[in-house]
């Protein structure tokens, strides 16, 4: 890069002007001397803006930066937003954080902006799980609340979740009257930074009890648990918060075996273990597996940073581990819930379970046989959150989740969480253990049953601007120029979310999509394959979710159809030529 363009300068000079700190200023104009223009660029093109997870971004200097600066300014807009929205009454508001570097100056920048403005901060006075965020948040009667954490993302970032009165992070009307009101701040004057001690009150441990007790008795299988209480459970926080939560959880669930893997266990923002805090990722979970092999566990789990996504492992037909992916322990969960609750006669018709657009229809599939609704939502838990509270009181939550890890039983908080999940998924081995099978062969049993689905996700990473332009032209031509034939089958229906319009490819039928716009194309096949392109909300990539499905005839063979329907999975991946 050249130069910079005037509009990038004329940022770069705002902060140069402006009431920042002097350090601050020094270390921008050093990047200006040194004609850095590539990361001068990238850390001020444009403001940081709220998408499916929030404010989310690499910490450093610029407005597309996490700084002091810009959680100042969000907290602000949603300060002003709030006194909007609830004129004359005295608005309550409740702050957490994770494990990640600056995480916590940035939870007590936060409750101090939001106390300048006259507004009662319950702050939990050590790190905590998203979902105990969202508890709080109900629980307390707030309006409000904010978790300061980047999620699964790499240590360079750090992020801020917007939640409203419902636990629920804010979606439409509210999350674009929130994003208008931080872009109507044009000064960093207009904060008020200055802490009112009499607005912050420190909570914890009396939260914590709460929420245990509550999803303690969620419970649905408590006898096979007290039948299988030494089930060898290996657990890893990923040096994040689950550590506060996760071992209580299952020990009031009755778990009574549960390893911890000793190196992850303390908090660490850098994350000095793993190249990833991700449970996605195989290698975010070496050493957990490692600890498994040692002591021959029956279950491993491990949850991200802000314990919102639990990755698992279990044994196969080799007596090999193996980590499940998100749509298998989704479908796997929903189908033990639903189980569950028929076989203890607790279905009545008012039931239901929502999961996203690129999660597995095998969990469809499940509901329909049990006669259970499913809905499907756009991608980000705040949709499933959403349809939560329409429903509230007239329908019953069973559970949900989408495909990137994160899950959530009961109606007790609106965001997923992996503290539950991880309970859950316990009784859900303790179950199928007290009935004389694996999870592993429960899962094969769930394909002969109801089909054997098969998924992959492929992510591709482009950063900056250029990335984000990359990705914008990849979307423009799928949308003028879909595919014609996927693994070898016709594709018959394109569905077009930003145009929220779904097209009958043989016939040039249209019909409206009854969804929120959103940046998502999805290709159907006449076999019944579905991909779908997306540009991630929360970070630099486009990503492709592929879905096959076949006839498993018996558990013998399950590993030939597996076979095959990777395969195929690989033809459709080569034809969209990504």
């Amino acid at each position: 890069m050249q130069e910079l363009e005037p509009a990038v300068l004329q940022k770069i000079n705002s902060w140069l002007q402006g009431s920042y700190d002097q350090e601050v200023k020094n270390e921008i104009q050093k990047l200006l001397d040194e004609k850095a223009y590539t990361e001068l660029t990238d850390s001020f093109y444009r403001d940081l803006e709220f998408g499916t997870g929030g404010l989310r971004g690499i910490m450093g200097n610029g407005t597309n930066r996490i700084n002091k600066y810009t959680i100042g300014a969000a907290t602000q807009g949603l300060a002003n937003y709030l006194k909007k929205t609830y004129p004359g009454e005295k608005i309550k508001v409740a702050i957490a954080h994770d494990s990640r570097n600056n995480a916590e100056l940035f939870s007590r920048i936060t409750a101090e902006v939001f106390s300048a403005n006259g507004i009662h901060v319950y702050f939990f006075k050590a790190l905590r799980p998203t979902p105990e965020l969202s508890f709080a948040v109900r629980v307390l009667g707030c309006k409000s609340g904010v978790m300061l954490t980047a999620s699964h993302n790499p240590k360079e970032y750090n992020g801020y979740k917007a939640y409203g009165a419902d636990g629920g992070q804010f979606v439409s009307p509210a999350d674009t009257a929130v994003m208008d009101e931080v872009a109507a701040i044009k000064s960093i004057d207009e904060v008020k930074f200055t802490r009112v001690d009499a607005n912050i009150e420190e909570i914890g441990e009396e939260i914590d009890e709460q929420y245990l007790e509550k999803i303690t008795a969620l419970s649905v299988s408590p006898e096979a648990i007290k039948r299988q209480k030494d089930l060898k459970i290996v657990y890893s926080p990923i040096h994040g918060t689950g550590i506060t939560l996760v071992p209580q959880a299952l020990k009031r669930f009755g778990f009574e075996n549960v390893i911890l893997v000793d190196e992850q266990i303390t908090p660490n923002g850098n994350f000095p273990t793993v190249i990833y805090p991700n449970p996605e990722e195989k290698e975010a979970l070496t050493l957990a597996l490692k600890k498994a092999k040692e002591v021959d566990a029956d279950l491993v789990l491990a949850t991200d940073p802000d314990a919102d996504r639990v990755g698992i492992a279990v044994k196969n037909l080799d007596n090999e581990f193996v980590l499940l992916n998100g749509n298998q322990t989704g479908s796997m969960l929903i189908n033990y819930l639903l189980s569950a609750w028929q076989e203890k006669g607790k279905l009545t018709g008012k039931e239901y379970i929502v999961k996203t657009i690129v999660t597995t229809n095998l969990i469809d599939a499940i509901a329909a046989a049990k006669h259970v609704t499913c809905y499907n939502t756009l991608t980000g838990f705040k949709y499933i959150g959403e349809l939560m509270t329409k429903f509230e009181g007239k329908q019953t939550f069973i559970g949900g989740g989408e495909e990137s890890y994160g899950y959530l039983i009961g109606e007790l908080v609106r965001d997923k969480d992996a503290v539950v999940s991880s309970a859950f998924i316990a009784e859900m081995t303790a179950y199928y253990k007290d009935k004389g099978t694996s999870l592993f062969e429960a899962l094969i049993n769930t394909y002969v049953q109801y089909g054997f689905y098969k998924e992959k996700l492929i992510s591709i990473t482009k950063k900056g601007k250029s990335g984000a332009e990359e990705i914008k032209e990849m979307m423009e031509k799928f949308r003028t120029n879909p595919p014609v034939n996927l693994g070898g089958s016709k594709v018959i229906t394109l569905k077009d979310y930003e145009k929220r319009v779904e097209t009958d490819l043989v016939t040039g039928k249209t019909s409206n999509i009854e969804l929120p716009t959103s940046d998502v194309l999805q290709f159907i096949t006449a076999d019944g394959s579905i991909i779908s392109a997306r540009p991630s909300g929360t970070e630099p990539k486009i990503k492709f979710y592929c879905s096959v499905n076949g006839k498993l005839a018996n558990a013998a063979a399950y590993q030939e159809t597996d076979r095959q329907l990777e395969l195929k999975i690989d033809t459709i991946i080569k034809d969209l030529g990504v």
